[in-house]
């Protein structure tokens, strides 16, 4: 085969491969093929019905995320002050100057008062204080406005004892902690045994002994041993 002839047997062959591929080009481009995501402006395919449900049933309801139970908030803790024996008071009576009255609280909780004589004050706020006032003013002055206010306070003492700098009694006009008790003593002196301190406290005639272990509350953060120290307790430091 002389080269020529070659030559133009390899042009036919390349010719017709040619006119093959863009015959299949030509095939690809006369079809449709539908876009995966609808175009914008689209309304969205409806959703497919569920096999199993039955013709007639009702249309199942989309489920609600479950919340969270709200945590059962603790009751408040009441902040008014509780009147004790040695506390000072004023008591007044609106447009009556003779009732008013500068009372202390004596150590079995008594006071006088015009017109009502004796009557208990230790162990009521203000507030009910001078309401017990008004209802036995009410026979001799109706709808009595009364006030009452704690001036002096002196019922809410404390004791720290044991190795601490400045053991004592401690009267302080607000509440205090088992820290603040040991700041007010002036802290554990270096022998003290930290984690065998003791609150001593007397709840209904009877006694009863809270621990405190020193380290935990310092070094581990256990606050929840920090109570809240009550009138007439005894914080103990051996």
């Amino acid at each position: 085969m002389t080269p020529s002839l070659l030559v133009s047997l390899q042009r036919l062959v390349r010719g017709a491969a040619i006119a093959a591929l863009a015959g299949a080009l030509g095939a690809c481009a006369s079809l449709h093929f539908p876009l995966d995501a609808p175009t914008a402006g689209a309304a969205a395919a409806p959703a497919r019905a569920n096999p199993s449900a039955s013709w007639g049933d009702p249309p199942a309801l989309p489920v609600a995320a479950a919340s969270a139970p709200a945590a059962a908030s603790a009751p408040a803790r009441s902040t008014a002050y509780v009147i004790g024996p040695e506390d000072g008071l004023d008591i007044t009576v609106w447009k009556d100057d003779s009732l008013k009255t500068s009372a202390l609280v004596r150590p079995d909780g008594g006071i006088s008062f015009p017109l009502v004589g004796e009557l208990t004050a230790a162990g009521l706020t203000a507030d009910q204080l001078r309401e017990e006032i008004r209802k036995r003013l009410e026979r001799f002055i109706p709808d009595a406005m009364v006030t009452v206010s704690v001036v002096h306070v002196a019922s809410y003492r404390i004791y720290v004892l044991g190795r601490v700098n400045k053991p004592g009694d401690f009267t302080v006009g607000r509440d205090v902690d088992v820290l603040q008790a040991l700041t007010l003593a002036g802290g554990l002196t270096p022998f003290a045994h930290e984690n065998d301190i003791r609150v001593v406290r007397k709840v209904d005639g009877r006694t009863t002994t809270i621990p405190f272990r020193y380290s935990d509350v310092l070094n581990d953060g256990d606050l929840a041993q920090n109570i809240t120290l009550r009138s007439g307790d005894v914080l103990l430091v051996p």
